[in-house]
């Protein structure tokens, strides 16, 4: 068992993190922390999110910065402020016993003078995200002529963020003669075309097989019908009384419409989304990570590089397109060696999409049941009495109180106080849940009456779906009451078609050849329509070309909106679908 003041730290060092208790390396800082000490090649390090990667490469860097120097020498990028910020205050707690140690951090969303003047002051260290970084180079305010490291954390959220292009341009304008650290959770193509490009040497660290999901995270999915999809998110927080975790949903308006249902059922929750401004996410993150949130509702792209601790659940309200985005969201729980557990809501057609989730990360999903309301009461009853239990009693404050108190139920036995006690915080449960249905989904009677084959009229049409609408009415006639309604909310979210929804289909000139997933179209129009809350309906991603749905209210915005966009530098093309010119 290799011990961190057996790595050849110094004492400065060794007794900052010994105050943070730090004793045993992670697998990743056991095999990082020595090779950085001693040699000066490039690394690539493979590790999920919450394995310690901040201590991995910063107490070497720590360590080896010479602090007779005020110019910069290392330069630490991350995909988000929020990162950045939480490298910053890590490396600033590393770096408490080391003298003359300075780092500053830079990140978009903030006054821009403020971090000049820090830069100014000396900083040996920076950390910053990519955009504001390449913005202080270009001002000549962050020099970077002299750096003697580059780390890119969280190399393959960047590159999913769109910050290719200014990495590109901040590692062409580094020095030749530096060393190169890129850790990421996971390994696309783009990250290993940027080592192949900027990193020579190359020393790779692997402490897991790519792209495959922690080991102290458990899998789980449960099987319902679409419109039952919040019915069974808030029994899996009833059930779990002490739930501390991310919800991911696939839209800003599906976000924002979790997230409202929660509060008013009176849970502690928030959304997080792209509509926010840069002070209502910096207070809705601020209330999570004290905890007086237990549930944060977000998209993918809002919580890019969230850095937050203890999480004990991640709940996929949708299945990812991506496999490597499920990866980075169960990767947010189960850290530091702590256990946790993903849970992701399904129905029949997705679950072919599981198995492929499942063969990436190389990981089987546990199905479980919908709690019913017998166990949720049970386990918020015994959740009650242990909270009873363990409650610390300030007799000096509630002692006057209590001969009055004494008095007033003087009237009841004990077994008879205890229950009035606690149906007061009870009642609410057993009244909810009295007489719930179970709603997991019968496999053998969904097979069977065929629900799961709504997809074979698809089957045969030509590449841009003219037979779609066709095909929708023959589904329909063939089992209009028991298969049409779920088939149209698994494609669009609960019931929006039911919901005064009408969408236009757009043809989009970009397929699965040029990178484009679902994801990606959900990002462009996200990107394209800033500060709208647009509904988005089916996307179909096909090799050369994409179709997808978006809200009719919105059909002109989108097509003015997109008439510039571009992707990878190459300009994209919309119109509607089956329109003629």
């Amino acid at each position: 068992m290799t011990l961190f003041k057996e790595m050849g730290l110094s004492t400065e060092i060794q007794s900052a993190i010994e105050e943070l208790g730090f004793e045993q390396p992670t697998p990743v800082q056991e095999e990082t922390i020595p090779f950085l000490l001693e040699s000066t090649q490039d690394v690539v390090a493979l590790a999920q999110t919450g394995t310690g990667k901040t201590a991995a490469f910063g107490l070497p860097i720590i360590q080896q910065i010479d602090t007779a120097k005020k110019s910069i020498q290392a330069l630490i990028l991350s995909p988000t402020r929020e990162l950045a910020m939480q490298i910053a205050n890590d490396l600033k707690k590393y770096s408490k016993n080391t003298p003359q140690f300075k780092s500053a951090v830079v990140y978009g969303g903030s006054d821009i003078r403020a971090q000049i003047k820090e830069l100014e002051r000396g900083a040996q260290v920076v950390v910053g995200t990519p955009g504001r970084t390449l913005d202080l180079i270009k001002r000549s305010k962050l020099k970077v002529t002299e750096i003697r490291w580059v780390v890119l954390d969280e190399a393959d959220e960047m590159l999913s963020m769109g910050f290719k292009d200014d990495l590109d341009a901040i590692l062409e304008n580094s020095p030749e003669e530096k060393q190169t650290l890129l850790f990421s959770a996971t390994m696309p193509k783009e990250i290993v075309a940027i080592s192949q490009k900027y990193m020579k040497d190359i020393h790779e660290i692997s402490v897991g097989k790519r792209n495959m999901g922690a080991d102290t995270v458990e899998h789980n999915y449960y099987l319902v019908h679409a419109k039952d999809r919040y019915l069974a998110l808030k029994r899996i927080a009833d059930v779990n009384p002490n739930i501390y975790g991310i919800i991911f949903c696939r839209t800003r308006a599906e976000t924002k419409d979790v997230a409202d249902k929660l509060m008013q059922d009176g849970y502690n929750a928030d959304a997080l989304h792209g509509d926010l401004s840069q002070a209502q996410r910096d207070h809705v993150m601020a209330r999570f990570r004290g905890k007086h949130l237990q549930m944060l509702v977000a998209t993918d792209v809002a919580a890019r590089g969230l850095d937050v601790n203890d999480l004990t659940h991640v709940i996929n309200y949708n299945l990812p397109d991506d496999p490597e985005v499920y990866v980075h969201r169960s990767g947010r729980t189960g850290r530091a060696g702590k256990q946790g557990v993903s849970i992701t809501l399904i129905h029949m057609r997705e679950k072919g999409k599981l198995k492929q989730v499942e063969r990436s990360i190389n990981k089987p999903f546990v199905k479980k049941d919908v709690p019913s309301g017998k166990l949720i009461c049970e386990k918020q009853l015994f959740s009650l009495i242990d909270r009873v239990e363990k409650i610390e009693v300030n007799d000096e404050q509630i002692g006057e109180f209590m001969p009055v108190i004494y008095k007033k139920l003087a009237w009841l036995e004990r077994e008879e106080l205890i229950k009035h006690f606690v149906s007061v915080e009870f009642n609410r449960f057993l009244k909810y849940y009295e007489n719930a249905p179970d709603i997991n989904v019968d496999e053998s009677r969904e097979r069977e009456f065929g629900r799961d084959d709504r997809d074979r009229g698809r089957r045969g049409r030509d590449d841009r779906g003219r037979d779609r609408d066709r095909g929708d009415r023959d589904r329909g006639d063939r089992g209009r009451n028991r298969g049409r309604d779920e088939r149209v909310r698994g494609d669009r979210g609960e019931g929006r078609r039911n919901s005064g929804y009408e969408f236009s289909r757009f043809f989009f000139n970009m397929g699965k050849k040029s990178g484009i997933s679902k994801r990606t179209i959900i990002d462009l129009v996200n990107q394209n329509m800033p500060g709208k809350s647009v509904e988005i309906g089916s996307i179909e991603v096909l090799k050369g070309f994409s179709f997808f749905e978006i809200d009719k209210r919105h059909e002109k915005e989108i097509i003015k909106n997109f008439k510039n966009a571009t992707y990878k530098g190459q300009r994209v093309g919309i119109e509607i679908a089956g329109k003629k010119k």
